[in-house]
């Protein structure tokens, strides 16, 4: 791998790592401390169910996540032929966790739309 691609792959990667350890690791352990640090949504603001649904994926990406995409770089690093398996692993938790989060949004959003549209057919 080039000099160029290799560091494509580690200093993003290690980046995510990174936040990952901060936002959500933290996060998994005590939310309040998250919502101090700024890296999670203030209780109030998404009530006690989107506490949870926050608290679920930080306590996925504690366990399998974060550990998943540590071992992959250090592979990747230390040149390991099983690294671009465990890479292409966390690349689809990566993609994976944005897109179940903004798929619960559209959905709050068409609920709220739809108790909106019952709402005015009543009067």
């Amino acid at each position: 791998m080039s000099g160029i691609a290799f560091w494509m792959i580690q200093f993003p990667g290690w980046m995510l790592f990174a936040y990952l350890l901060v936002a959500q690791c933290t996060a998994a352990m005590n939310y309040s401390l998250g919502e101090k640090m700024r890296t999670q949504e203030p209780s109030k603001h998404i009530t006690e169910i989107g506490v949870a649904f926050f608290k679920g994926y930080a306590g996925a990406d504690l366990v399998f996540y974060a550990p998943l995409l540590g071992i992959a770089l250090v592979g990747h690093f230390l040149g390991e032929s099983w690294a671009r398996l465990a890479l292409a692993a966390a690349l689809g938790v990566t993609v994976y966790w944005p897109i179940a989060c903004l798929w619960t949004v559209k959905a709050l959003v068409e609920q709220k739309a739809g108790i909106c549209q019952k709402r005015d057919s009543t009067g």
